[in-house]
């Protein structure tokens, strides 16, 4: 799949614009603060709903604006095409539109539109807390198992009920039981579509890896969040009165985590930053390889700055691995002449200034 056309109102510094972008490669160039980063925010936007470089919407949108929008034509790896629209206001309501009608939520819009993001943040994947890296790998599983959302939502309302009864005591001796069994149930599920989804995922990275960066040593493991030699219901019984003080349960998959070590250490450690980036792009570029296997229709790249901490050996590299997905990526930088050659002949590749909120064409490159 493939945006085929982007529609961006009141984003930031952008002024209000359209533009159709190449099937594939789009580079968007231009000054810091000239507004690549968000175009980039935009087109994130369209797909979750949310920013990523900000939890608080109100920065997002352009001031004296009361509400943001971005609309997009996504061309679908069946046939035929999807209209999407999202916008959101100050108060934090957004609506979201699927080809004409409202959308429930926005897990809709990013089974529609499924965006992996690589950002001079990404490192945060490998420094920052469990939770950062539990989103990434429940990303990658939702869009290869169906059964994961519901089961996910089951998981969720069985948390609340149980961590309501800690706080509060409220439940009886049956309804306790009743949610802890289903908080057991619905975990084992949710821990068997993970561990799946591990096991597809380590040989996919490893190999992507290999070819952007020889790093002997480097392991990828999965804790499930709770220890792999009990049942989660005894582990529940055993700490129920801990629980109970912490006001929370502390066992289960909302305490799963992602480990990549190098050797005994943390890599996150050892690791320069820019290994660290390239790591982080062969997880990314792992998992655009398992969604594509999974489903016909494939991942969207956005890939901010580029070629910040990486030297033109493996800024070529991930190019090369970028082009070989055969999906489309948005990718922004400041000189675009180190990035506009290496392309494959045939490979589309679209050139975008941006300069001062506005964006222009200025090469296009189609097969």
């Amino acid at each position: 799949m493939s945006l085929s056309r982007v529609t961006v109102t009141a984003v930031r510094n952008l002024h209000p614009v359209t533009f159709s972008p190449s099937p594939r490669i789009n580079i968007l160039y231009g000054d810091n603060g000239s507004g690549k980063t968000s175009v980039l925010e935009a087109i994130h936007l369209l797909g979750l709903a949310r920013s990523f470089r900000s939890v608080r919407l109100n920065p997002v949108i352009q001031h004296e604006q009361q509400a943001c929008t971005v609309f997009g034509q996504v061309e679908l790896a069946e046939g035929g095409h999807s209209a999407l629209g999202i916008s959101r206001d100050r108060q934090g309501e957004f609506q979201i539109r699927i080809d004409g009608q409202n959308a429930r939520s926005a897990a809709q819009l990013a089974e529609i539109l499924p965006l992996q993001l690589i950002n001079p943040d990404s490192f945060r994947l490998l420094e920052g807390a469990p939770k950062i890296r539990r989103q990434f790998l429940d990303w990658g599983v939702f869009h290869v198992e169906p059964r994961f959302m519901s089961t996910w939502q089951r998981l969720q309302k069985a948390l609340r009920q149980r961590n309501s009864w800690l706080r509060h005591g409220t439940l009886d001796a049956v309804s306790q039981a009743a949610w802890d069994r289903e908080l057991c149930l619905a975990s084992a599920e949710i821990d068997e579509y993970r561990r799946a989804y591990i096991k597809a995922l380590k040989p996919v990275f490893e190999q992507t890896l290999s070819e952007l960066l020889e790093l002997e040593g480097l392991t990828l493991s999965y804790y499930r969040g709770w220890d792999k030699d009990r049942e989660l219901s005894a582990v529940l019984a055993a700490s129920v009165h801990r629980d109970q003080q912490m006001g929370h349960t502390q066992a289960g998959p909302q305490r799963a985590d992602l480990r990549l070590k190098l050797g005994a250490h943390n890599a996150a450690e050892i690791l320069s930053r820019g290994q660290q980036k390239l790591v982080v792009c062969a997880l990314r570029i792992a998992q655009g390889h398992l969604v594509s296997q999974a489903r016909r229709g494939q991942c969207i790249y956005l890939v901010d700055d580029l070629p910040s901490e990486l030297d033109e050996q493996h800024r070529q590299a991930l190019c090369r691995l970028l082009e070989d997905l055969r999906c489309q990526v948005f990718i922004t930088c400041v000189d675009h002449e180190l990035l506009r050659e290496g392309w494959q002949t045939e490979t589309p590749v679209a050139l975008f200034h941006v300069e001062q909120g506005c964006i222009t064409q200025t090469h296009d490159h189609r097969e």
